[in-house]
């Protein structure tokens, strides 16, 4: 990701002119170098013609619980306390601010949208959470504010990732789980993705590791924009991901073992026989579980590996809130032998 090696007496001024410009990454935090500051920045060719040295590098990210703060600290200009309390997490994805707003907010839309614009004046459209629907977990939108869009394109981790938020599942909260995953893969490693989405997952391990990746998707218009994802990053990406249309659940059988299986697996979905079967030295399980069934998790994940007789190490993250006690996790299973 880039960042801008500023002077430190300049730093203040350039990052008020950033701002200014649209081209100031707030996700992330500044960092002092001596008599320098790293100021975070979106990828945009504007930010080679402003005089500073552009140097690509992570930058730590800031809580989510931060960010969110903001937008709380900015409506209560024109919020009451008790409706400050109903206000809920949203996302940024690309352009477009993804809300919810409670039934206790109905009437203050307007206001929310001002704050979103306040702390994200990059953003282009606004649109409301409904329900999940079907069994691609697509959800639908209603836009409260802007151009009349649901696609964009998301910028992560060093990559461009094309998607419509009408056709395709995509969470941007997963950024620091992918660029995790990223830094833990060798190079020369043959990785397997099923449930690979428009690619978030390949496409952030190919940018950093020189690997062969092997991506399966059943939802056909993610399937297509995939392919637009593989051809816009295709410049940066250090690693070959072939991209598989069709449903896990036959294609996998039909395919060989491989070093690493990364399952984003989607809520409902258990795929835990299949891919691990898959796995020649480390499977990424994701799940769904409540707080008090991670411990039932691990047994049934150890118990997997011993029918198929592998010895395994298993160690399980919370990866997110899902809902109250509810998280989503990831499983590393290190497959000794």
């Amino acid at each position: 990701m880039p960042a801008l090696r500023v002077p430190r007496r300049e730093a203040e001024p350039v990052k008020r002119r950033l701002k200014r410009l649209n081209l100031y990454d707030g996700k992330r935090r500044p960092k002092r170098e001596g008599d320098f500051v790293l100021l975070p920045v979106v990828e945009d060719e504007r930010i080679h013609s402003l005089g500073y040295e552009v140097l690509s590098l992570e930058l730590p990210l800031r809580p989510e619980r931060q960010i969110y703060r903001n937008l709380e600290s900015v409506l209560a200009e024109r919020l009451t306390p008790e409706e400050l309390k109903h206000i809920r997490r949203y996302d940024v994805i690309g352009d477009i601010a993804v809300v919810q707003i409670p039934p206790e907010l109905e009437g203050r839309t307007a206001e929310i949208v001002w704050g979103l614009r306040k702390v994200h004046p990059f953003i282009k459209v606004v649109a409301k959470k409904g329900f999940h629907e079907g069994a691609f977990r697509i959800r639908e939108y209603s836009i409260v504010w802007g151009e009349k869009r649901l696609e964009t394109v998301h910028r992560e981790n060093g990559v461009g990732v094309k998607v419509d938020l009408s056709k395709a599942f995509f969470n941007p909260r997963m950024k620091g789980e992918r660029y995790r995953l990223a830094q833990l893969v060798k190079d020369g490693e043959r990785i397997l993705i099923p449930f690979a989405g428009v690619l978030p997952y390949a496409l952030v391990i190919a940018r950093y590791k020189k690997v062969r990746i092997t991506a399966v998707e059943l939802n056909k218009e993610a399937y297509e924009l995939g392919l637009e994802n593989i051809e816009l990053n295709r410049k940066r990406l250090r690693g070959e991901i072939e991209f598989i249309y069709g449903d896990v659940f036959k294609v996998l059988p039909e395919l060989p073992t491989y070093d690493r299986v990364i399952s984003p697996t989607p809520k409902g979905i258990d795929a835990l026989a299949l891919t691990l079967n898959k796995a020649e030295r480390w499977l990424h399980y994701y799940d769904f579980v409540g707080e008090d069934k991670i411990v039932d998790l691990r047994r049934r994940i150890t118990g997997e590996c011993a029918l198929q007789g592998k010895d395994c190490e298993v160690r399980v993250k919370k990866v997110s809130e899902f809902k109250p006690h509810v998280f989503k996790v990831c499983a590393d299973v290190r497959i000794l032998g």
